[in-house]
């Protein structure tokens, strides 16, 4: 089986794609400068050993033949290991949240060859559906716009960074008005599912952080509304498959919106945050329901 410059790596993740038909190189000076010297775009792909998704992404994406072949002529290609590289993840992660309003992994982003992004996304199936475009479709597009309109996408590139830039230059308030508050409760609660709780569809995210803020807000503001939409929440979650009823503890997220089939994937960051939503829906209520879900 043929190997590309992966296998010279330590990454397990890295590792994983050595084998690939894609030929992958590590992020360093002399991949950079390869992009430079013969003018192509850069797709890098950023992930982690233990992703599923971006498991799913390989298997579908990147052990296509086909798949490779478009990659190979067009691009040069990067694979990133975030627990290697959390430098360039983070940089390109906010890249992403600007453009689609959230992150996560795989991450793949299309980069001028001086590595400034012009289109960036998640996951992207290897075939079109449900009107959104396919990683062969999107591939093609791009390679074809950088052999035709290079000086557009160079322009977009930079509307993009300077947009990035912008963003670290905002100034938090060394005083928080309270009508900043009013406005984050009033959006989180808009944007609640008031039938199943938590926050926008499938796939639903726990969203500790927010639960927090509610179960706070409503104890400064004394409206029972921002209480009851957490404690709904906690409820549904509690209930659902989200939450493993056998061994305990929550999965990372529901593919569903009524936090029925869960993502079979636990991490301890998220569940250390949880607890602390229980613990709060405990001292609130002092149901012991909420009591026996934390512990």
């Amino acid at each position: 089986m043929a190997e590309n410059s992966l296998i010279h790596e330590s990454s397990p993740y890295l590792l994983q794609h050595a084998q690939n038909p894609v030929q992958w190189y590590a992020w360093n000076e002399q991949t950079l400068q390869k992009a430079r010297d013969e003018n192509k775009p850069i797709f890098l792909s950023i992930g982690y050993s233990s992703c599923h998704w971006c498991h799913v992404m390989a298997h579908e994406s990147f052990e296509n033949e086909e798949i490779a072949k478009i990659m190979n002529e067009n691009f040069i290609n990067i694979k990133v290991d975030r627990e290697e590289r959390p430098d360039i993840d983070d940089i390109y992660q906010k890249a992403c949240q600007l453009t689609t309003g959230q992150g996560g992994w795989p991450l793949s982003a299309f980069l001028t060859p001086d590595q400034k992004p012009f289109y960036v996304g998640t996951y992207f199936p290897i075939l079109d559906s449900y009107g959104r475009p396919g990683f062969g479709s999107i591939l093609n597009q791009l390679s074809q716009a950088w052999k035709e309109k290079p000086n557009d996408i160079k322009q977009a590139a930079e509307k993009f960074l300077t947009s990035l830039q912008q963003t670290e230059k905002i100034q938090v308030p060394s005083k928080l008005e309270k009508i900043i508050l009013d406005e984050a409760a009033m959006n989180l609660i808009q944007m609640g599912d008031t039938t199943f709780g938590g926050f926008g569809q499938a796939p639903k995210f726990p969203n500790a952080a927010n639960i927090s803020f509610l179960f706070r807000y409503g104890k400064i503001s004394g409206l029972s509304k921002f209480n009851e939409f957490a404690l709904k929440t906690l409820n549904k979650m509690a209930r659902g498959g989200i939450f493993d009823q056998i061994g305990g503890g929550f999965h990372r997220y529901s593919t569903d919106a009524r936090w029925l089939v869960p993502h079979f994937e636990k991490m301890l960051y998220d569940n250390a945050l949880i607890s602390v939503n229980y613990a709060e829906a405990f001292q609130i209520t002092k149901d012991p329901f909420y009591l026996e879900t934390m512990n």
